[in-house]
C-alpha cells in the first residue's frame, strides 16, 4: 500500500519557466544542443571552438549502467567529488575542488538556465537527456557561479518524431520501479512528451525506505517558420528516512556495520516536493540573428522530523561507556521560491576581415529561502536525568523507541532573500582559420536580506561587480586545438553565521590551459587540461553549529585532467575520466567561541586528490538479436573528513558490470551489477559522526518495452 497519503499530484500550476526550444534546423553532431538548438549562455560553438573543458555524458552512458539518480551520473566524471548530501535528501558536490555552501544543495543549469536551488530532494535520472559538465573560468557568463565548473542537465523535451518506451525494473534491497517516456508529434505544427517514474525502494541501511514520484511533461508549439514556444513541467514527490550515516570511533571507521542506522524510526519520513515551471520562446530574426526570452517559476518544500547524533562544540558525544550515542531530535521546514527571467540574442557580423559571433543578455533572479528548525537537544550523557531529558543510542546493540519522543523547542526561524539582476556579452572573434580570440564580461547588482523571524531583527547588503572573460583557441591541425582562458566570478553568500552575520560575497579567479584532440581518425576524442583557481569569503560547513556555514576567507585549487571519450579498434567504446585536484585553504581562521582552527594549507572537505572512472564496452551481433557487456572501474583517492580536524575518509576502488540484450526491435533486458567485490566505503561526510556509507554489492534487472 502506498505510503504517499499526502502527496496526490496536484493541477498544473500558474507559472512561467524557461527551455530550450528545438530548432527547425538539422542537428550539428559537434555543438552542444536539446533536439538542436542553441542553449542559453552558450551560443553556436562546436566543442573545439570553446576554450573550456566539458564532460558529457549521454542517456547511453545512463541506460547502460542503470543510473537512477544525478549523483551517480556525476560519478563518472572524475572532476565532480560527493559532498555533503544532507542525509541522502539532496544533491551536493564540488567541481574542480570547490563546492559551494555546504548546507544548501549544489546549484545547476537545467538546459542552460538555473533551476537547481531550493529543497526539492535528490534529483531522478528519468528526465534527463545528458549531463554536461562545463568546466573552467566561465561564471562571467552564467553568474552566480562556482569557478570549478557548472553542471547542466539537458532534459527529455518534446520533438517532432512519435515514440514511446516504457521500463520496469526490480533489483536488491527492495528496489521496484517503473518509467515510461513518450513523444507524440501533432502534425508539424505542436509535439507533447511525457515522462514518468515512481519507485519504491529499501535499502542496505536498517529500517530505511524511500518513495519516489514525478511527472515531467513538455510541450513544442511551432508559433511560425521560425518562432518556437516550449513549455516544460517539472513535478516530483519524495519520502524518505533522514540518515546520518555511520560514525567514526576515536577516528575510526568499520567499528559498527555499514547497515547500522542511528537515527529513529518513529521520527517518520521525510518529504521532499519539488513543483516547477520552464517557458521559452525562440525566434530567429535570420540565419545569422535569433532571440530567446524565458523564465522560470519552481517550488521547493523539505519537511519532516529527525533524530541524528549530537554535534554541538563543547559536549560529550559517546558516554564514557563508548558506547552511548547522544542525539538530538529536530523538526525541519524548509521551502523556497526561485524565479527567472532572462532574454538573450545571438548572431554574428564582420567587420572586414574577421567575423563576430555575439551573445548578449540580461536575466533576473529571485530566491526566496524558508528555514524553521525545532529541536530538543539532550542532557549530558551520564548525567542524572528523567527519560525525558535524554535521547541516546546504544551504537553496538541500538533499540529503537526507547524512550518517549520529545517535544521540540524552537531553535531557528529564519527568512534569507537574493535579488539579482544581471547583463553579460561575449564575442568570439575569427581573426583566421586556426586563430579565434573570445572576450566577454558579465555586470552583477545583487540584494541579499535575512530576517530573523523569532526576534524580528534583520540585515540586507547590496552588491554590484563587473566580471571579466578571456579565452583563445588556436587550431593548428584538423586533429588539434590548444586553447587557454582566463574569467573572475562573483556570487553572493546566502545567510548568515551561528552568530547572525552577514558573510561577504564569495569572489574567485580562474585560469585555464588544454589541448583537444581527436585519435583514431576522429573515433577517440579527448582533453586534457590544466587549472587553476582562488576564491575569497569562502564558506565552509561549521561543525559546530550544524546548518550553518563559516567563513574560511581564502581557498586555492590546481590539478590537471584527461577525459577521453569514444571507439577503439575492435569496435570497443572507451569512456576515461581521471582527475588531480590539489585544493586547499589559504588563510588562518580561529573561531575561540568554537573552538575551531582552520590553517592555510589545510585540505577542503570531500576533495580527493586522485580519481578516476574508466569503462570498456562492446556490442556483439548474436543472429537477429544485439548484446552488448561492459563494465568499469571508479577510483576515489583519500579526502578530509571533517573540517578543522584531521580526520580522513579512505580511498576506494569499486567495479561495475552490465548487460543488455534486445531480443526482437523493442524488446530489451538489462541488467548491472555494481560493487562488483562488495567493497566496504565511504562516499562522503559532514564529520566524524556524520559519516555517509557506500551501497554493498547491488543488482538490477529491467525489461524495456519501445514502440
Amino acid at each position: 500500500m502506498t505510503r504517499f497519503t499526502r502527496l496526490a499530484l496536484p493541477v498544473l500550476m500558474a507559472g512561467s519557466a524557461c527551455v530550450a526550444a528545438p530548432a527547425l534546423a538539422e542537428e550539428d553532431n559537434d555543438t552542444i544542443i536539446v533536439s538542436g538548438q542553441r542553449q542559453a549562455y552558450r551560443g553556436d560553438f562546436t566543442l573545439r571552438e570553446t576554450p573550456q573543458a566539458i564532460t558529457q555524458i549521454d542517456a547511453e552512458m545512463i541506460d547502460q549502467n542503470a543510473i537512477l539518480r544525478l549523483s551517480d551520473v556525476l560519478d563518472l566524471s572524475a572532476s565532480v567529488a560527493r559532498q555533503n548530501n544532507f542525509g541522502g535528501l539532496w544533491d551536493s558536490y564540488a567541481v574542480r575542488g570547490f563546492a559551494g555552501d555546504e548546507n544548501l544543495p549544489s546549484g545547476y543549469l537545467v538546459n542552460g538556465f538555473n533551476g537547481g536551488r531550493g529543497f526539492g530532494g535528490t534529483r531522478d535520472a528519468a528526465g534527463i537527456e545528458r549531463v554536461e559538465v562545463l568546466k573552467g573560468p566561465n561564471a562571467a557568463l552564467f553568474g552566480r557561479g562556482e569557478p570549478g565548473g557548472t553542471v547542466n542537465i539537458v532534459t527529455k523535451v518534446a520533438d517532432f518524431d512519435t515514440r514511446g518506451r516504457i521500463t520496469a525494473l526490480a533489483g536488491s534491497f527492495n528496489r521496484r520501479r517503473a518509467d515510461g517516456d513518450v513523444n507524440i508529434a501533432i502534425g508539424d505544427v505542436a509535439a507533447i512528451r511525457l515522462v514518468a517514474y515512481y519507485e519504491d525502494a529499501g535499502s542496505f541501511r536498517d529500517t530505511v525506505r524511500s518513495e519516489r514520484l514525478g511527472f515531467l511533461p513538455s510541450v513544442l508549439v511551432r508559433l511560425g517558420e521560425r518562432t518556437t514556444l516550449t513549455y516544460d513541467l517539472e513535478l516530483s514527490r519524495q519520502e524518505a528516512d533522514f540518515d546520518r550515516g555511520v560514525l567514526a570511533i576515536g577516528g575510526v571507521l568499520g567499528l559498527i556495520p555499514r547497515s547500522r542506522f542511528l537515527g529513529e524510526p518513529g521520527d517518520g519520513l521525510i518529504e521532499a516536493d519539488a513543483t516547477g515551471h520552464q517557458v521559452q520562446l525562440r525566434h530567429e530574426f535570420s540565419d545569422d540573428w535569433s532571440l530567446m526570452v524565458g523564465g522560470q517559476y519552481r517550488e521547493t518544500r523539505l519537511e519532516g522530523f529527525s533524530t541524528e547524533a549530537e554535534l554541538a562544540a563543547g559536549r560529550q558525544r559517546l558516554g564514557r561507556d563508548g558506547r552511548s550515542l547522544s542525539r538530538q531530535r529536530r523538526s525541519r521546514l524548509y521551502e523556497a521560491v526561485h524565479f527567472v527571467l532572462r532574454g538573450e540574442i545571438a548572431g554574428q557580423f564582420d567587420t572586414g576581415s574577421l567575423t563576430h559571433r555575439v551573445l548578449m543578455g540580461v536575466d533576473y533572479d529571485e530566491f526566496d529561502n524558508s528555514q524553521v528548525f525545532l529541536r530538543f537537544r539532550p542532557a549530558v550523557i551520564g548525567a542524572a536525568t528523567t527519560p525525558q531529558a535524554t535521547n541516546d543510542i546504544d551504537i553496538f546493540n541500538p533499540v529503537y523507541g526507547r524512550f518517549p519522543l520529545p517535544a521540540l523547542p524552537p531553535q531557528t526561524n529564519r527568512l534569507d532573500q537574493q535579488r539579482a539582476v544581471g547583463a553579460y556579452f561575449q564575442d568570439q572573434i575569427t581573426l583566421s582559420d586556426s586563430l579565434q580570440l573570445r572576450i566577454g564580461g558579465r555586470f552583477d547588482d545583487t540584494t541579499v536580506e535575512t530576517l530573523n523571524r523569532a526576534n524580528g531583527a534583520g540585515n540586507q547588503r547590496s552588491y554590484t561587480r563587473f566580471s571579466p572573460q578571456a579565452g583563445v583557441v588556436f587550431t593548428p591541425s584538423d586533429a588539434v586545438s590548444l586553447y587557454a582562458a582566463y574569467g573572475e566570478g562573483f556570487r553572493a553568500n546566502l545567510g548568515a553565521t551561528a552568530a547572525g552575520t552577514l558573510f561577504d560575497p564569495e569572489t574567485t579567479k580562474s585560469a585555464e590551459v588544454g589541448a583537444k584532440f581527436g585519435l583514431l581518425d576522429g573515433a577517440l576524442e579527448g582533453t586534457v587540461s590544466l587549472f587553476t583557481l582562488s576564491k575569497s569569503n569562502v564558506l565552509a560547513a561549521d561543525p559546530a553549529n550544524p546548518g550553518f556555514s563559516l567563513p574560511i576567507g581564502k581557498a586555492r585549487s590546481r590539478g590537471l585532467e584527461i577525459d577521453l571519450a569514444g571507439k577503439l579498434p575492435g569496435d570497443i567504446d572507451l569512456w576515461l575520466s581521471y582527475a588531480y585536484v590539489d585544493a586547499e585553504a589559504r588563510a588562518d581562521v580561529i573561531d575561540l567561541n568554537f573552538g575551531l582552527a582552520i590553517r592555510s594549507g589545510d585540505r577542503l572537505i570531500n576533495i580527493p586528490r586522485h580519481s578516476a572512472n574508466i569503462q570498456l564496452s562492446r556490442g556483439f551481433d548474436i543472429g537477429t538479436t544485439r548484446l552488448n557487456l561492459g563494465g568499469g572501474v571508479q577510483y576515489v583517492g583519500k579526502r578530509l573528513g571533517e573540517t578543522a580536524t584531521t580526520f580522513e575518509l579512505p580511498d576506494y576502488v569499486l567495479a561495475r558490470a552490465f548487460a543488455s540484450w534486445k531480443l526482437q526491435e523493442n524488446l530489451e533486458v538489462i541488467a548491472n551489477v555494481t560493487n562488483l567485490f562488495n567493497t566496504t566505503y565511504y562516499t562522503n561526510s559532514f564529520a566524524q559522526l556524520w559519516v555517509q556509507p557506500g551501497t554493498p554489492r547491488a543488482a538490477s534487472v529491467a525489461l524495456r518495452v519501445s514502440f
